[in-house]
């Protein structure tokens, strides 16, 4: 196949079967992060410039501004630079180097900030730099990946469509929310086209998304310190909420039993699939949305001493990594 634009390689029929991790069924992890970009938010990303651009916001040379702790600003980085969009991200300490890196290489700049909002995370501080440079300069574009309906219908069409044109109809989904478009979009796929398929929205332990009260968090991608406008809890889905720590051990797990390093948010994903494994019938097919790789995370996730720095409560630390299945 012969691309015209990086942002167009998009992988998205790529399931590996993880056999024996439940001991009654089959759960199929779909990886999304075999794309130039290295994640699932290359289609965010495409979708939120592609909306903007029909609408006459974005035109040749325009200056575009994002808040993201990661995966969304690669992302947007790959996008822009074929565009020929100047591309600002707003990002803070969770990031991982290698993605400031990454998108530092592509030409973006990239502000850090440092200070913690009041709920314990940093989302509103990035928020408000944004406001504030919008303030100073009306000709900058945020995209708002926090409110912009674009995303959803992106991973509607494209991510949802596909792991049902995969798998069918699968007994249950695991779905992780940051933004939350991925997790809206699957919701009102599997709405229309599998109702009888249980849609189960992951979150970390911190998160208010859910309405449960914040506290800090060290692993970037999953979580947020403010509700984003596209979640809409209409009781059609059920929610689940993993600690870090399951998280770590779940990567680590994941690595020593497939050969398969994962990213945090997959790792909080699998978590709780395993959490709600005895809710799920005999036989069940299960989908698990794999949002990026692990490479990014290995100063972080598969550091011992990043981890033991941060929790005091990853089981058999010592051992995770070296074989233990999940």
């Amino acid at each position: 196949m012969i691309f015209e634009r990086a942002s167009d390689v998009v992988t998205d029929d790529v399931f590996l079967r993880l056999t024996g991790f439940l001991a009654s069924g089959e759960v199929f992890l779909k990886l999304e992060g075999l794309n130039p970009a290295g994640s699932v938010k290359l289609k965010t990303a495409v979708a939120l410039i592609e909306s903007l651009e029909r609408t006459g916001a974005l035109r040749p040379g325009s200056r575009v501004i994002e808040s993201s702790s990661g995966n969304l600003g690669v992302a947007l980085s790959v996008a822009c630079a074929a565009r020929g969009y100047a591309l600002t991200v707003v990002t803070d300490p969770n990031a991982a180097r290698h993605s400031i890196r990454v998108m530092e290489s592509l030409g973006t700049d990239v502000i850090v900030v440092s200070a913690r909002d009041a709920q314990g995370g940093y989302l509103h501080t990035r928020i408000n730099y944004i406001h504030q440079r919008l303030a100073d300069d009306p000709q900058l574009v945020w995209l708002n990946q926090y409110a912009n309906p674009a995303g959803v219908g992106a991973h509607r069409d494209r991510t949802a469509a596909a792991v049902h044109a995969g798998l069918g109809a699968v007994d249950a989904l695991f779905v992780g929310c940051g933004t939350t478009g991925t997790l809206m979009g699957c919701v009102e796929y599997f709405g229309r086209h599998s109702p009888t398929t249980r849609v189960i929205a992951v979150d970390s332990v911190g998160s208010v998304t859910f309405g449960a009260p914040a506290s800090p968090r060290f692993i970037p991608g999953l979580g947020a310190s403010r509700r984003p406008e596209i979640f809409a809890d209409d009781g059609t889905f059920e929610k689940v909420l993993v600690p870090e720590a399951d998280t770590v051990a779940m990567c680590r797990r994941v690595a020593g039993a497939y050969g398969l390093l994962v990213g945090g948010s997959t790792g909080t994903v699998l978590a709780a699939v395993q959490q709600l494994a005895a809710t799920l019938p005999d036989g069940a097919r299960v989908a698990a949305i794999s949002p990026d790789m692990g490479d990014k995370y290995i100063d972080t996730v598969y550091s011992d001493t990043w981890v033991t720095e941060r929790y005091t409560d990853v089981p058999e630390l010592a051992g995770l990594g070296h074989g233990a299945t999940p």
